[in-house]
C-alpha cells in the first residue's frame, strides 16, 4: 500500500475523534514507523509501505481512535522548545505550564543574575519544569521530588537526553525525603504543578486524560485543593526569607489558592493568566 492510501484510511478513522488533529497525527504516526521526517510523508505520497509497517500503522490508528494519547504512542512531546520523553505513568506536559516556567526563568534572571539559585520542584512528572529551568538557567540547582517510580525514571531519562548535571530527582512524598537533610530554609524557589482536579470532576474529563494519564497526577481531593494546602503549610520551612512559592492551578482556583497562601503568611501574591485569559499560575513570597 502506498503512503497516501494509508493516510486516507487513518484519516477516516481519526476524523471522528474529538480533541485530535487527524491530518497531523496520521503523518506523525507513519513517519515514526517509517523512521523518516514528517516532510518525507508529504513529499513522497506515492511510495510503497511494507505490509508490516502498514499493519502496525493501522493498529496504532485504532489505538489512537480509542483515545490513547498520541504523545504516549510517539514517546515524546515538546515543551519549552525541548524534546521530552513521555510514557504511561507520567502526565503529558502542557503548554499552559510554560507560563510558570517562563515566570521562574525571568525571576531568576532579574532577581539573581548569575548567582547560584536553589529550586525545589514538587511533583515532577516527566521532569518538564525541573529540566526546563535547569536548561535555561544553568546557574540553578534543581531538586525534583515525586512519589512515583515512573516519574523518577522518566525524568532521569530526560535529564540524560538533555545532558544536564544541575538537577537531582528524589523519590518521596512532597517534603518528606528532604526532612533532616540540611534543606531547611535553603530554597530560593519552590515550584509545583500539583494534582488539582476535584475528584468528582475527573470522570468528566476527555478520554485521553481520564482513562490513560495517571490518576495520581490528577486527583486533588474533594475540592482539588489538597496539595496546595499541604505544600503551602510547609513551604516556609524550606524557603529562604522572601523566597518564591509558585503554583500552576486550575482555571477557577485562583482566589482559593491565593487565600491558602495568605492564610499561611505569604505576601505580594499574584495571579497570572494564560493565553485564554484564564487564571493559570499563583505565586507569592515568604
Amino acid at each position: 500500500m502506498v503512503i497516501n492510501d494509508l493516510l486516507k484510511l487513518g484519516l477516516e478513522k481519526l476524523s471522528k475523534r474529538e480533541f485530535s488533529n487527524p491530518q497531523l497525527e496520521v503523518r506523525l504516526l507513519l513517519a515514526k514507523l517509517m523512521n523518516v521526517e514528517k516532510t518525507y510523508i508529504y513529499a513522497f505520497g506515492d511510495k510503497d509501505v511494507s505490509e508490516d509497517i502498514s499493519n502496525e500503522f493501522l493498529s496504532l490508528i485504532e489505538k489512537r481512535s480509542n483515545g490513547y494519547p498520541l504523545q504516549y504512542i510517539l514517546k515524546h512531546t515538546e515543551f519549552m522548545g525541548l524534546d521530552f520523553h513521555v510514557e504511561e505513568g507520567v502526565l503529558v506536559p502542557r503548554g499552559d505550564t510554560e507560563i510558570l516556567v517562563e515566570y521562574v526563568l525571568n525571576y531568576v534572571k532579574t532577581r539573581y543574575g548569575e548567582e547560584k539559585v536553589k529550586v525545589l520542584d514538587l511533583g515532577i512528572g516527566s521532569g518538564a519544569i525541573s529540566l526546563s529551568i535547569a536548561y535555561y538557567a544553568p546557574n540553578s540547582n534543581i531538586y525534583g521530588v515525586d512519589i512515583g517510580d515512573t516519574p523518577i525514571k522518566v525524568s532521569n531519562i530526560n535529564k540524560e537526553r538533555l545532558g544536564l548535571d544541575n538537577v537531582e530527582f528524589i523519590k518521596g512524598d512532597l517534603f518528606e525525603p528532604l526532612e533532616g537533610k540540611s534543606f531547611d530554609k535553603s530554597f530560593h524557589i519552590i515550584a509545583s504543578n500539583p494534582p488539582y482536579i476535584p475528584k468528582d470532576v475527573i470522570l468528566g474529563l476527555q478520554t485521553e486524560v481520564k482513562d490513560f494519564e495517571p490518576s495520581l497526577a490528577l486527583d486533588g481531593g474533594e475540592d482539588g485543593l489538597d496539595f496546595y494546602r499541604r505544600i503551602t503549610s510547609r513551604a516556609k520551612d524550606f524557603l529562604v526569607d522572601k523566597g518564591l512559592l509558585i503554583y500552576e492551578i486550575g482555571y477557577d482556583q485562583g482566589l482559593d489558592v491565593k487565600n491558602i497562601m495568605l492564610d499561611n503568611g505569604f505576601k505580594d501574591i499574584e495571579i497570572l493568566k494564560d493565553l485564554q485569559g484564564l487564571d493559570r499560575v499563583v505565586l507569592g513570597f515568604s
